[in-house]
């Protein structure tokens, strides 16, 4: 599957809530770059924080647009995050079902035809505004 199919699958499977899916995708040693925190090694932390994400928020994305370079090893896209605010995230403003429009963008590595990396970036001011409001 060359680089552009592969981030399409994987973002297929987000949108259709199979998490587990999207780990079928992933590099063993994959790196996940979280927005303004730290970086999370490894499948199973990639499964843990799925498994926290769909607790406290319910999203969709749209407008998704995927760029590869020649080589195939590093991918970005860039889409709108469509979500629902479920349930409180730890030091963020309280979930009371509020609903959110967000611009986003994700650089991946590809290695061994499985994805090496994710750094997913986005205004966390203007998401925290919305959620707010």
């Amino acid at each position: 599957m060359d680089s552009k199919a592969l981030i399409a699958a994987y973002y297929d499977a987000f949108n259709a809530g199979r998490t587990d899916e999207m780990l079928t995708y992933l590099h063993d040693e994959v790196e996940h770059h979280v927005n303004e925190g730290g970086i999370r090694r490894g499948k199973d932390k990639f499964r843990d924080f799925n498994a926290k994400m769909t607790e406290s928020y319910r999203e969709h994305l749209t407008d998704i647009v995927i760029f590869a370079n020649e080589a195939g090893d590093r991918a970005a896209a860039e889409f709108t995050v469509n979500g629902t605010y479920l349930k409180t995230d730890e030091g963020l403003p309280e979930a009371r079902g509020q609903t959110y429009v967000l611009p986003a963008g994700t650089f991946f590595t590809i290695r061994d035809g499985k994805i090496a990396r994710v750094t997913t970036y986005y205004n966390l001011s203007d998401w925290t505004a919305q959620v707010s409001a």
